[in-house]
């Protein structure tokens, strides 16, 4: 290796490793106790179940091809407490029982409702399209999307109320995502799945997202989002997203673009999701619409430098120090303090990268293994954000249950 080339391997970079690890692990232990605070703003004025006082929510669920998940979906939605409901399925062009399987259980429970999809009109993606038809049928001023995966406890949606009610310094909540608990099953699933929160609390400010309703701190899950008729109708709708597959980001774009606060809190507590159940669906799905979040021209280089130099970087300088120190003892010669000092940051540097991984472990019912894999895990997702990018620079689009759109 040329001399200069390794110096800096070893006395420079391990520094660089260590600051971005730092950087991530501090912001993500600081935003933690934020994203978690959803329990504590549970009011005490909750409805009981016989009280005139329940609150009205219309839950609206797109389903397309999900009949090994729609029942227990919707099962769980109806044992919910303390809420007078109406639930209302979209059947977007199911090729598979999901309808038979809503109108089943809509004949057996009243406050289910099935509405048939229509043609997808140019311009508009599926998931989207289906959203904003459910809400045009909703009689409910207060909505909950709900991606037909996801599964409630029975307090969900009055502890979603009352933490949607909460004011913060920016001022009202105009739309309010939680993250449910992720099942996680295979061991792409442990690895890569955990990387929405990682990256999530790691790399956005809780405190300043809360106060301020600029676009740039726009953030959530597309699996579940509270909201109200007069801010959804201000925000422009799903409509104002109509093209988009990234509803997770993209919707709460538009509520802040049009001066609404948006939330997003820990939702474990809440709700339970798996999103995928082997490695081709991960692969296929964090592609489907990675380049409206980091695979672009503009994001992809920096979380490409942030990730990889935070989680990578400082085993490859610890590589190369070692081999250093053994090929200087091989040769009979004294180990400079430079190669020294690099072993031990580029050491503390890795230990400090797996904090926010081994915290989420612990604090959010994570993977262990994934977190020990964590490594890996960021080169997978890197190289998937690039695949993406390449796909996108072609203009090839992922298919995704069966369509484009």
């Amino acid at each position: 290796m040329i001399p200069w080339l390794e110096w800096f391997i070893i006395a420079v970079l391990p520094f660089v490793a260590l600051a971005l690890a730092a950087l991530a692990a501090g912001m993500f232990v600081s935003n933690l106790p934020l994203f978690m605070d959803g329990k504590r703003s549970n009011r005490s004025d909750t409805p009981k179940l016989n009280d005139a006082r329940l609150r009205r929510v219309s839950v609206l669920i797109p389903a397309r091809n999900e009949e090994s998940s729609i029942e227990a979906c919707l099962e769980s939605v109806l044992q919910s407490v303390h809420v007078d409901l109406e639930v209302i399925v979209l059947d977007d062009g199911s090729t598979d029982q999901t309808g038979t399987i809503v109108r089943e259980i809509a004949q057996h429970d009243s406050r289910v409702k099935l509405i048939e999809g229509i043609e997808l009109p140019d311009g508009w993606n599926g998931k989207q399209h289906a959203c904003y038809r459910l809400a045009q049928h909703a009689a409910c001023e207060h909505l909950l999307f709900l991606d037909a995966d996801v599964r409630l406890k029975p307090t969900a949606i009055i502890d979603l109320w009352n933490r949607f009610t909460v004011e913060h310094e920016g001022g009202e909540t105009g739309l309010l995502s939680a993250f449910p608990q992720q099942e996680t099953g295979t061991l792409a699933e442990k690895l890569l799945i955990p990387m929405m929160h990682f990256i999530l609390l790691s790399y956005l400010p809780f405190a300043r997202m809360r106060g301020s309703t600029h676009p740039a701190y726009a953030s959530g899950c597309g699996q579940l989002f509270f909201t109200t008729q007069a801010a959804y109708q201000a925000a422009g709708t799903h409509a104002a997203i109509r093209s988009s597959r990234h509803d997770g980001l993209k919707l709460p774009k538009a509520y802040r673009e049009n001066g609404m606060l948006t939330d997003c809190v820990d939702g474990s507590p809440w709700a339970i999701c798996r999103m995928y159940t082997s490695a081709g669906e991960v692969v296929q799905g964090l592609l489907k619409n990675a380049d409206e979040g980091i695979a672009n021209s503009r994001l992809l280089i920096p979380f490409t430098i942030l990730l990889g130099g935070a989680n990578v970087l400082p085993w490859i300088t610890l590589a190369v120090a070692f081999a250093k120190r053994n090929s200087l003892i091989a040769e009979g010669l004294p180990i400079p303090t430079s190669v020294v000092i690099g072993i031990l940051v580029s050491g503390i540097a890795i230990l400090v990268s797996y904090v926010p991984r081994m915290t989420g472990a612990i604090r959010l019912r994570q993977s262990v293994t994934g977190a020990i894999l964590h490594p890996i895990a960021i080169v997978s997702f890197l190289l998937i954000q690039w695949w993406a990018f390449w796909n996108h620079l072609r203009g090839r689009q992922v298919t995704w249950r069966g369509r484009l759109g």
